[in-house]
């Protein structure tokens, strides 16, 4: 039985439910990624033991169990709870009308928590992010949100869950546009704002408001050092590029293999984050704590380089084995390390004075998370989110856009994308929505003032004209704005009456036509053809300014269609 609309005696309309509903969101949200994260550590504690690495055989026996009890619980319990997290999320957008099944929030829950406490090398984040959008499919449910709120709501319910775990609204609200719904909608980022920062603000008062990393001074002492910070962003970009590639080669290998090895899958990447954490315990798990020590310089550049190669491989074997957990965390501790790691050798060599190894890990941060997830937007306010210094701006986009760049160039497919379509899944892409150039009025419209008579024109006189170019109407323009359409045989008949000396302007109905401007969407103007087939395109600056017109049929032909439309039993409409 559905529940009744909880708001109902408050008399809201549906877009006043969806913005109080948003703040709902999250608070839940962030509150069940409070318990996430405490979660997470307590598994850790257990598993693990204190300190990380004390005690070898569990390091290597914690992540073989922990990934294969996190398979097993996706394989057989929740399968929805599979994957990253992302694109679960971006399929409720664009397939299932917003629907995430409250079983996705329990399973995304329970297996990430086993997997990433036990010391596998993915993130909470992408995971928090579907739980956020699953809580917030719930809600809207609860609430009893029509079909295109409730579509829209699992968006807003993402940006509290990134936002909560990564503890930083503005750049949740970024990947969240970027990444799930791959444009600007004004009507869904007020919801979304306001769901980020309410779920940060309720994580805070559990865990604290202390930034995620403590970050050293940054200053770019020498101009010639973007020079270093470009070149580190094209190695890193290249990286990105082979990390897709290798999740791509490995996830088609396991498709040839028996279903069997699914199960034996998930054991192998857990003894290989084991073994290595041995030595390297920096790899496993989200790896926050070594990204805060590389930048204060804890390790040297050969370390840096060697960690964020191990936690790659890792990384790739973890996901592409079926671990559930996400791949934010791995992202920035790749690009942190690496960038840190190629910027310290650089300062052992270069004859001008470099920055402190903290700013090239800082910078660094975004860099691979931009080649592989290809939100360059998200990836440079990153930086700028938790570093709070806006020095940091010009060396972070000159590094993340060469790595987006390259990554770009060397594979054509971005990390999410390439996983919806393994998984059978034709989810639009966010980088071919932001870059596709949309169809405007000025792109059709045919130019020319003369379309119109002057105001104050009379009946005998418009006649004339007509009949002296050939046309059989034109637009008249009316005293208080606004065009009409006066034909041919109107103007004969108010002239066979008597009102040949008449303003055009007081024989005309009163009614107006809707008028377009050069910059509206075509798809826009397209809904204010009603009546007539030929609209006037007026002028931002002057409305009572015509610019030309613009025939329905020119709209038809911008899009590469014909006025006359094939039906499908071959006859013609």
């Amino acid at each position: 039985m559905t529940p009744p609309p909880l708001l109902s005696r408050l008399r809201l309309n549906e877009d006043q439910r969806a913005l109080l509903l948003s703040v709902l969101i999250g608070v839940v949200t962030g509150l069940l990624i409070v318990c996430f994260h405490v979660a997470i550590e307590l598994i850790g504690w257990y598993s693990r033991g204190t300190p990380v690495g004390a005690q070898p055989w569990r390091t290597i026996l914690s992540p073989v169990l922990g990934c294969t009890a996190a398979a097993l619980l996706v394989m057989h319990v929740f399968p929805r709870g599979r994957g990253s997290g992302v694109i679960q999320t971006k399929a409720a957008l664009y397939i299932s009308d917003g629907y995430v099944p409250a079983s996705a929030v329990v399973g995304k829950f329970s297996a990430c928590a086993i997997s990433l406490g036990s010391g596998a090398a993915l993130g909470p984040e992408d995971p928090a992010l579907h739980i956020g959008s699953g809580i917030a499919s719930y809600l809207g449910r609860l609430f009893r949100l029509s079909r295109s709120h409730l579509r829209t709501i699992s968006p807003v319910g993402a940006a509290a869950g990134i936002g909560a775990a990564f503890n930083t609204p503005i750049t949740a609200v970024l990947f969240v546009v970027e990444e799930i719904i791959g444009a600007w909608n004004a009507s869904v980022l007020g919801a979304t704002v306001l769901a980020a920062v309410s779920a940060v603000v309720t994580a805070r008062a559990f865990l604290g408001d202390s930034p995620l990393f403590r970050i050293p001074p940054f200053e770019l002492r020498h101009p010639a050092e973007l020079l270093v910070y470009g070149a580190t962003g094209l190695i890193v970009g290249a990286l990105s590029a082979v990390f897709i590639q290798a999740i791509r080669w490995l996830r088609r290998q396991n498709e040839k293999q028996p279903p069997w090895m699914a199960y034996v899958r998930p054991a192998g990447a857990g003894l290989l984050v084991g073994v290595i954490g041995v030595w390297m315990p920096q790899i496993m798990g989200p790896s926050y704590d070594a990204v805060d020590e590389a930048l204060h310089g804890y390790y040297g550049w050969q370390w840096m380089l060697a960690f964020g190669l191990v936690k790659l491989c890792c990384t790739v074997f973890c996901f592409a084995s079926g671990t559930p957990g996400g791949m934010f965390a791995p992202t920035l501790f790749i690009g942190a390390t690496v960038g840190g790691g190629l910027g310290a050798l650089a300062s052992l060599y270069s004859p001008i004075p470099m920055s402190g190894v903290g700013s090239f890990v800082l910078v660094g941060i975004g860099t691979f998370f931009a080649g592989v997830f290809r939100a360059p937007i998200t990836s440079i306010f990153m930086a700028f989110e938790v570093s709070g210094n806006y020095r940091i701006l010009l060396p972070v986009m000159v590094a993340n856009l060469a790595a987006y760049y390259v990554s770009r160039k060397l594979e054509p497919a971005g990390f999410f994308d390439m996983v919806a379509r393994l998984e059978g899944m034709d989810l639009p892409s966010a980088e071919q929505l932001r870059e596709r150039a949309p169809l405007r009025v000025e792109h059709a419209f045919e130019p020319g003032p003369a379309f119109a008579f002057p105001p104050g024109a009379a009946a005998e006189a418009a006649l004339a004209d007509l009949r002296r170019c050939g046309q059989t109407r034109r637009l008249a323009m009316r005293r208080r704005g606004g065009w009409s359409w006066v034909s041919a045989a109107q103007l004969e008949d108010f002239c066979r009456r008597g009102f040949g000396t008449e303003s055009l302007d007081d024989l005309l109905p009163q009614g107006r036509l809707p008028h377009l401007y050069p910059d509206m969407p075509l798809d826009t103007a397209l809904r204010l053809y009603e009546e007539e087939d030929t609209l006037p395109v007026a002028s931002r600056a002057h409305s009572d300014q015509l610019l030309g017109v613009l025939p329905l049929a020119s709209i038809l032909a911008a899009y590469g269609l014909s006025p006359k439309v094939t039906r499908a039993s071959g006859g013609r409409s």
